[in-house]
């Protein structure tokens, strides 16, 4: 059973990190249009509308954040950070984390039928309430509040190669600058068995133009790849 928000906006605003100036925003951002529509005679408001500013909002503080923080990046690369982060199931899931779901304000028929646990009525929820932040707090509000919740997500994802597949780009552009193919090595390999951490270098000809580490071969060989690419962006002007 969902808390009664009436009762509780510090408590979703403990939940979010973030507390309202102006309380009336928090509860339209939590308002479901079906909540709405059984509701007439005392509320006149839901959350779409707030969910379409977030939306653009999120995009701004993304994109800006993606553009400042990855100058070697292209602008597909940059593209599909930005899908990512910017997700449903993304949203849903910080939504998920942040209980959101339990402040909802649902029609009986919504919830009845787990809307609380729906991923695109999650996703949007986050959105309105970054929409809500936004009218309340402000662009630099708004940031803090995204980042706290993305920043890890994204580093965590370029880190550990998940989006990019460096390897195969690297040597698309090797063979095609050099006509030969890229040589992995590992350097080195430390630590007991469960956890061991890879080092692997690679070359291009007898030159090194990166160097990775990861709990796997495969991870360090992307990270090697990854700086591989750097080098030869600076001294290709690719």
């Amino acid at each position: 059973m969902h808390v009664s928000f009436s009762e509780n906006i510090p408590a979703i605003e403990t939940s979010i990190g973030y507390t309202f100036k102006d309380k009336s925003l928090i509860i339209e951002a939590i308002t479901h249009k079906s909540f709405a529509n059984e509701n007439p005679a005392t509320v006149s408001f839901f959350n779409e509308r707030l969910e379409f500013l977030g939306d653009s909002v999120l995009g701004l503080i993304v994109s800006d954040y993606l553009f400042c923080s990855y100058l070697e990046y292209s602008e597909a690369e940059l593209s599909k950070v930005k899908a990512y982060a910017v997700q449903e199931n993304t949203l849903a899931e910080i939504a998920v984390k942040l209980d959101i779901g339990s402040f909802l304000l649902l029609g009986k028929g919504e919830d009845a039928t787990g809307g609380r646990q729906k991923p695109s009525l999650l996703a949007n929820a986050f959105e309105a309430i970054l929409g809500a932040v936004y009218l309340d707090g402000g662009l630099n509000s708004a940031k803090v509040f995204v980042l706290g919740f993305l920043k890890d997500k994204i580093t965590a994802l370029i880190l550990h190669g998940l989006l990019f597949d460096f390897k195969t780009r690297f040597q698309e552009i090797v063979q095609e600058q050099y006509n030969m193919l890229p040589k992995y090595v590992v350097h080195k390999e430390t630590g007991p068995d469960h956890i061991k951490t890879f080092e692997v270098e690679v070359f291009i000809g007898k030159e090194k133009y990166g160097m990775g580490k990861g709990r796997t071969k495969k991870e360090a060989a992307q990270g090697a790849a990854e700086e591989g690419l750097k080098k030869l962006e600076k001294t290709e002007k690719l």
